[in-house]
């Protein structure tokens, strides 16, 4: 798989210990990120990882900063990104069944590294399960495009949604 990776200085260390891992399974990994030891726009670094998944240049994105958010909204700002905050496993997971997320993101000070590696491992080893989330995914597409959304019959007051399915 090919992955991007972005962070800004307050992401380095995890960037490059995740880095290491990932080639370690075979990935290939592109670094979006700063190296530099100083203050760096995050936005920048969200940006290019979100263009390079958006454009199927990469299969996967991973972006940290220091609490994940600003970086992760970044990335998915570009068309075409469904970015969300991995701040456990069982989200880490549910964001690709559910979801079809595209782009994971982290904050290095609130996460340890094993917690971002286990949900990094959780994410790109997830699929989609399809079915009536796709109806979802297309709704997110739409509001993307500006086009309205309505809800759909697939959901009512009989449906019930059980944690962690």
């Amino acid at each position: 798989m090919r992955i991007a990776i972005g962070n800004d200085r307050n992401g380095i260390d995890y960037k490059n210990r995740l880095t290491e891992h990932l080639e370690s399974l075979g990935h290939i990994v592109v670094n979006c990120g700063t190296d530099e030891d100083f203050p760096a726009d995050y936005p920048v670094h969200g940006e290019r990882v979100g263009r390079l998944v958006a454009s199927a240049e990469c299969d996967r994105g991973i972006v940290i900063c220091a609490t994940g958010i600003g970086i992760c909204m970044s990335a998915d700002k570009v068309k075409g990104v469904r970015a969300g905050m991995a701040y456990n496993d069982d989200v880490a997971r549910l964001m690709r069944v559910h979801n079809d997320a595209n782009v994971i993101g982290f904050g290095q000070d609130f996460m340890t590294y094993e917690e971002v590696e286990k949900r990094t491992d959780i994410f790109l080893t997830t699929g989609f399960a399809g079915g009536y989330h796709c109806t979802r995914i297309q709704q997110i597409s739409d509001i993307e495009n500006n086009k309205p959304i309505a809800q759909t019959p697939i959901m009512n007051k009989d449906n019930k949604h059980t944690k962690g399915q």
